[in-house]
């Protein structure tokens, strides 16, 4: 279940997800969260989102993409997040 802050995050961006019915847009997964405002957000929403979430819920699920939904993200951004962790994880960001 998503945080009301995630939630209202999700409302704020709701146009990255199009093709999710408007009832159903709360309720989606923290990784499809994660994808969708990487791949297709801008940067104050990353920055957001990272703010929301914390660089090691970010991690854990970064290090959790394996197979077919590693490739969901594009290369560009899968290398800039790695970046991002490693530099980040273990600070108190």
């Amino acid at each position: 279940m998503n945080s009301p802050e995630i939630k209202q995050f999700i409302r704020k961006n709701s146009h990255l997800f199009w093709y999710i019915p408007e009832d159903k847009k709360e309720e989606i997964s923290q990784e499809l969260l994660v994808e969708t405002i990487l791949n297709y957000g801008d940067m104050d929403a990353v920055r957001q989102l990272i703010r929301l979430m914390g660089i090691k819920n970010l991690s854990k699920l970064f290090a959790g993409i394996q197979g077919r939904k590693k490739l969901n993200y594009y290369p560009e951004i899968y290398h800039w997040l790695s970046l991002l962790i490693k530099k980040y994880e273990f600070s108190n960001i």
